[in-house]
């Protein structure tokens, strides 16, 4: 301490005893308090006059720290516009658009695209295609009540999303396509298993007009739960 001249800062943090010092002035007058506080040899003390001026400052800004103005923007008034925003917008240069109302062609765009719409696919295709897949790794996990079955369903859901577009099936069409894969699970027995899956969040539920649909859940799709 007796080699630091003019304005100093001390600090002293403990967080074991919840204990935050800050005394800042000048040097002898930092250094006295230190020492009837008890605090000598704990702590750090540094200078507070060296000011510290930003050297990464664009064109407009060194105009303006040359001119004198300070460019910290707390020091700025509120009402004050930033002078280094960029150039004024030019309403004139942005595009104009006008049709009628309900004369968007949206299938007309898509078409351009290149982008079909989702389909519902073949439900026998999708029957043949399981029929001709090797036996599926069953499901690792605790959560799994039938391991083979949910592997099954896994691939089966992945084929309709990813090749497909859709983001899930009915129930009665898990059923006619996987049921024999399944566990022989239909009707109310298969509904309740897709809800335990729901539950476990491996699956989502889609709310149709007459139809309760079921869906992957990303992380259980990619296999990470």
């Amino acid at each position: 301490m007796a080699q630091l001249r003019g304005n100093v800062r001390y600090r002293f943090r403990s967080d074991d005893h919840d204990v935050n010092i800050v005394i800042e002035g000048e040097a002898s007058w930092v250094q006295k308090h230190i020492e009837e506080l008890g605090l000598v040899g704990v702590g750090w003390t540094m200078p507070t006059g060296t000011e510290v001026r930003a050297n990464n400052l664009s064109s407009i800004s060194r105009d303006r720290q040359e001119a004198g103005i300070d460019i910290e923007m707390e020091d700025a008034p509120e009402s004050q516009r930033p002078a280094d925003m960029g150039p004024t917008p030019d309403p004139s240069r942005i595009p104009v658009v006008r049709r009628p109302i309900g004369e968007l062609n949206l299938q007309e765009k898509l078409d351009r695209a290149g982008l079909e719409p989702a389909g519902r696919p073949d439900l026998i295709e999708l029957m043949d295609i399981l029929d001709d897949m090797d036996p599926p790794t069953p499901v690792q996990g605790a959560t799994s009540v039938d391991p083979m079955a949910e592997a099954w369903l896994r691939e089966l859901l992945e084929l309709v999303v990813r090749d497909h577009g859709i983001t899930g099936l009915r129930t009665e069409d898990i059923e006619e396509i996987a049921s024999s894969k399944l566990g022989g699970r239909e009707g109310t027995a298969l509904e309740v298993w897709l809800g335990s899956l729901f539950s476990a969040g491996k699956l989502v539920k889609i709310h149709g007009g007459d139809a309760i649909g079921w869906g992957p859940s990303p992380k259980w799709l990619s296999g990470r739960i």
